[in-house]
């Protein structure tokens, strides 16, 4: 079967992720991201695309970029290319490392553009880390001791452009809970009906409506037990009736 067209966006702008093959990591340590943020400004100041969000995760990367002077497509093959390069030499190594195509999709407007900029920024809560590990989060808010490839003026504007207002509002929007629905990776397998039955029975539970009225203490208790049955964020979402904001940080 052919592969479907990648949907172009009108605006340049797309949100894409590049995820290790078979799932694997493709960070080991800070030495790993460092470098693949090295290859990222080298091919950003050759290419000239803009950046507004990175996050690095140990088996994939969020990226939110608009198209420099070539496609998105040339663009990655060449980030992925060097980073692969450098990876395979320092860990002794052949063959490819990225799953063989990265998943985009277009942004077309500033609501949803500032929706994946939350989203991307988010990402570490899912597994437990905080917003500012390995992510863009720290240029936005002025805490990052190192220079910035983020170009966080396009993003800050919206908010304001007295830039302290800005700064101000863009944390208190990045960290609020929230039902953003954006482009991500499949972690978890689909769990089944007869193994959702067998979890509340041993959750203690006749039904999983019943989150909605506990005290917080036990329900944050209750969906991380589930989250790590394998349930996917959405599937508990489901179930449950609980939004996806508090259950990422439950």
């Amino acid at each position: 079967m052919p592969r479907k067209a990648r949907q172009r966006s009108k605006t340049g702008i797309y949100h894409v992720i590049i995820r290790g093959i078979n799932r694997q990591d493709i960070f080991h340590d800070d030495e790993d991201k460092t470098t693949y943020l090295e290859r990222l400004t080298t091919y950003k100041n050759q290419c000239e695309f803009e950046l507004y969000a990175y996050c690095l995760m140990d088996n994939h990367v969020h990226l939110l970029l608009k198209e420099g002077t070539e496609s998105l497509s040339g663009t990655m093959k060449r980030i992925g290319a060097s980073y692969v390069y450098w990876y395979n030499w320092k860990y002794d190594r052949i063959g490819h490392l990225f799953q063989d195509r990265y998943k985009s999709e277009p942004v077309e407007d500033e609501r949803y553009l500032l929706s994946v900029v939350r989203y991307i920024h988010q990402n570490p809560i899912k597994v437990g880390l905080c917003i500012d590990n390995w992510t863009s989060y720290n240029n936005y808010i002025g805490s990052s001791d190192v220079a910035s490839i983020v170009d966080i003026h396009t993003i800050l504007k919206l908010f304001s452009h007295d830039m302290e207002i800005a700064q101000t509002e863009f944390r208190r929007y990045v960290n609020e809970a929230n039902d953003d629905m954006c482009l991500d990776i499949s972690e978890r397998r689909k769990v089944t009906e007869k193994e959702m039955e067998e979890i509340a029975k041993r959750l203690g539970i006749t039904s999983f409506q019943e989150l909605q009225q506990m005290d917080k203490h036990r329900r944050n208790s209750i969906l991380k037990e589930l989250r790590d049955t394998g349930m996917s964020i959405r599937q508990i979402e489901r179930i449950t009736g609980i939004n996806r904001g508090t259950i990422y940080k439950a």
